[in-house]
């Protein structure tokens, strides 16, 4: 490693020109790494089982069950490469660069074949309004290295700071992980309480899914790239159930605000980056945000939060 990639801007621009297109590729690959994730996996409550972790390449899986060993799979945001392994030492690895999307699936598979790992997902995108078989679409992925890149590094901070975040909570939460359907990494606390059933209405996700996820009283904060409905990364934070007065809350710091197209409090990136000390209005926002959650929802806050003398 050259004394400059140790040097690295914290929290690099995200603006790239092709940024767009490079992250729907993520979006769908994501989509295939994931559901292989999915079909290896034990259920887990939430389903937590499916998500990725931020690893110190980029983003992995936990340890997946194949037959006798177990197998990993890891988006390595370094050498640009999608690395399968093994318990048995076995390793496979494939490069990420502009390629059909049915190339990506067959080459990914091929990969699993090669390591003997045999494995059937269904083939279909979740979480995005297009109805796209992912073994079939013949659509160009690009991909834009040095944007992604960046978007790790970034996510190498925020993945610090929710862990932060998390560890000042002494009731049930989420682990700090990145979910591959809304593209987001996220860290959950919960009051202890069920929910009233979720609605559902996500695209190409069962309501069932929808209503095990948010089984119970959550407040939810995370980073997220954006997509069309707010076409720009921001740190986000909501509740669910939503209780009353929530969008109306004062939240800090300067730059945060609610979203209505989203339902969410967010903080654009372009004020972290611009903030005399970003890691203190990350914190700063995911406080205020859970605050205003659980005061409203009537939390039994004494009983779920760290004290600070310990």
């Amino acid at each position: 490693m050259t004394s400059a990639s140790r040097t690295q801007e914290p929290w690099p621009a995200l603006d790239g020109a092709g940024w767009r297109e490079t992250l729907a590729s993520l979006k769908l690959w994501g989509q295939i790494v994931g559901k292989t994730r999915l079909a290896l996996s034990p259920m887990t409550n939430h389903w937590w089982q499916v998500a990725f972790y931020v690893t110190a390449r980029g983003l992995g899986t936990s340890p997946l069950a194949a037959g006798d060993r177990v197998l990993d799979l890891e988006f390595d945001f370094i050498d640009h490469a999608l690395v399968a392994r093994t318990s048995d030492g076995g390793i496979a690895k494939m490069p990420l660069s502009e390629c059909l999307l049915t190339g990506f699936y067959a080459a990914f598979f091929e990969q699993l074949h090669k390591l003997g790992v045999a494995v059937s997902i269904r083939p279909f995108a979740v979480e995005i309004p297009e109805r796209i078989r992912l073994d079939e679409d013949t659509r160009v992925c690009h991909y834009d290295p040095d944007w992604v890149n960046r978007f790790f590094r970034v996510l190498v901070k925020a993945d610090q700071l929710l862990k932060v975040f998390r560890g000042r909570f002494i009731g049930k939460a989420s682990p700090v992980h990145f979910f591959w359907g809304g593209f987001d990494l996220a860290v959950t606390r919960f009051s202890g309480r069920t929910a009233p059933p979720h609605p559902g209405g996500v695209p190409n996700v069962g309501d069932w899914v929808m209503r095990e996820a948010y089984s119970h009283e959550v407040s939810s904060a995370g980073f997220w790239p954006g997509d069309e409905r707010f076409p720009e990364a921001a740190f986000y934070a909501y509740a669910y159930p939503q209780p009353a007065g929530f969008e109306a809350r004062p939240v800090r710091p300067a730059g945060a605000r609610w979203e209505p197209s989203l339902g969410e409090f967010v903080l654009p990136y372009r004020a972290v980056r611009a903030a005399a000390d970003p890691t203190a209005a990350v914190l700063e926002f995911l406080e205020t945000t859970y605050v205003a959650a659980a005061d409203l929802a009537r939390w039994d806050r004494a009983a779920l939060e760290r004290r600070e003398e310990r």
